[in-house]
């Protein structure tokens, strides 16, 4: 079953279990730990690439055969976060989509839990530096849509690529509750996650209303139009 929101009430704090990752043994598994263990330390903007590869322990001709930039570095970290929760949730099949959605996000706080301190130093620079923070954006918007597909709910065509949207600046409120909680714990973020779909919900039906009044008035053109058109065709056959 999922996670149920109404845990938050509970007095006892719901933990997150937090172990170190286990290193990686590719170039590129290596050079995104490196990366991650970096921003834990210092700010992104500071870190550079002969860093990345001094602390991945790898040769800086092999970093380059891998990556192009440091953002590129992170964004095969978030690949890999999304990957660890594609592949879970096998337990939740038969759940509807809300439910799947919110077991889905959960398990990608607990994906990230390890590296809570490189996601705050992220986070952080991403405030100062809006070019960082349109790249993030991005980022986020195809986890989600991932997250989203996964949960049974559709994110293609333009209202697909709004829920996205609508998803990532949703979790990206459920990751500030999270890094706000001084405790380890989840309950700040599963209550920002539960309001946060409530709200999705309405908001995307309120989308979908939208974008049916187009159709609604081609229809009604139609229906306006077809008595004339019939009426016409009878006069000129008289």
């Amino acid at each position: 079953m999922a996670r149920k929101p109404a845990k938050s009430k509970a007095k006892a704090e719901t933990k997150v279990s937090v172990s170190a990752p286990a290193r990686g043994t590719t170039d590129r598994a290596k050079a995104t730990d490196a990366l991650m263990e970096l921003l834990a330390e210092q700010s992104f903007e500071e870190i550079g690439l002969a860093e990345v590869a001094g602390r991945a322990g790898i040769k800086l001709s092999a970093l380059r055969a891998e990556f192009g930039s440091t953002l590129a570095i992170y964004a095969a970290h978030v690949k890999d976060i999304d990957n660890i929760v594609l592949d879970g949730g096998e337990d939740m099949a038969d759940e509807p989509g809300r439910e799947r959605l919110f077991d889905a996000e959960m398990r990608r706080l607990e994906a990230l839990a390890p590296y809570k301190d490189a996601v705050a130093s992220i986070m952080r620079s991403a405030r100062r530096n809006p070019g960082l923070a349109l790249a993030l954006n991005g980022m986020a918007v195809r986890s989600q849509s991932w997250m989203l597909e996964s949960a049974g709910i559709s994110a293609s065509g333009p209202r697909g690529a709004l829920r996205a949207q609508g998803a990532a600046l949703m979790f990206g409120r459920v990751i500030n509750a999270w890094l706000d909680d001084e405790e380890d714990g989840v309950d700040a973020a599963m209550a920002a996650l539960d309001r946060g779909l409530a709200s999705a919900a309405r908001w995307d039906g309120f989308v979908g209303d939208l974008m049916s009044i187009p159709g609604r008035f081609a229809r009604g053109s139609r229906r306006r139009r077809r008595p004339i058109d019939e009426g016409a065709t009878e006069a000129d056959a008289a």
